[in-house]
């Protein structure tokens, strides 16, 4: 019997092919980095670390007792003004650090969202021609009772990307109106705050 390590696992060309696909588009999204997207990256991965807390903690602990411990010479005497400005300045650096790197990681999870809908809607028309060639063969086939499948017909019909958006706004637009219809006045007010 062969371990999983010494015989490859082959998978099948189209499956490949999509891994493949998927890959690329996280190499591509790398290869777009700027050197300060990188460094961003980079500095977040390392404030995210649970060692950061205790680093952060024995700073403090050590700012905190070395002013107390220096008593009138210190050089930031309690109740520490130089600490708490540093410490603001800290926590606005450390803010705009992970929101450039969210944004950064939101532009890839678009890609995948905009890949997703894309094989979604690939898929749909796929079953669709499916199901006509099943129609078809049924159709056709002299053994197989002829009889009108009405929704069978309906299936073989790839959906139109735009009119299923379309009908998801009227959708969303009339469960709205339904909502601020059903609220009484003062309540809209409220929920609109």
């Amino acid at each position: 019997m062969e371990s999983s390590e010494s015989a490859p696992r082959i998978l099948p060309a189209h499956i490949e092919e999509t891994v493949r696909g998927i890959a690329a588009l996280h190499a591509a999204h790398q290869r777009r980095a700027t050197p300060m997207h990188r460094l961003v990256a980079k500095s977040v991965h390392l404030i995210g670390q649970p060692r950061s807390i205790a680093v952060l903690s024995l700073l403090l602990g050590a700012w905190v007792g070395l002013n107390i411990a220096a008593g009138h010479r210190a050089f930031d005497p309690a109740p520490f003004p130089w600490l708490q400005n540093v410490g603001t300045a800290l926590g606005v650096y450390i803010t705009i650090l992970i929101l450039i790197s969210q944004r950064r990681d939101d532009e890839l999870g678009q890609l995948r969202e905009q890949l997703t809908l894309e094989l979604a809607i690939l898929s749909e028309q796929k079953t669709a021609k499916l199901i006509q060639l099943l129609e078809e063969m049924r159709r056709d086939n002299p053994l197989l009772a002829n009889r009108v499948d009405h929704e069978a017909a309906a299936m073989s019909v790839p959906a139109d990307p735009q009119a299923v958006l379309n009908a998801l706004r009227d959708s969303n637009d009339d469960l709205a109106t339904a909502e601020s219809v059903e609220m009484p006045q003062g309540a809209s007010d409220v929920a609109n705050s």
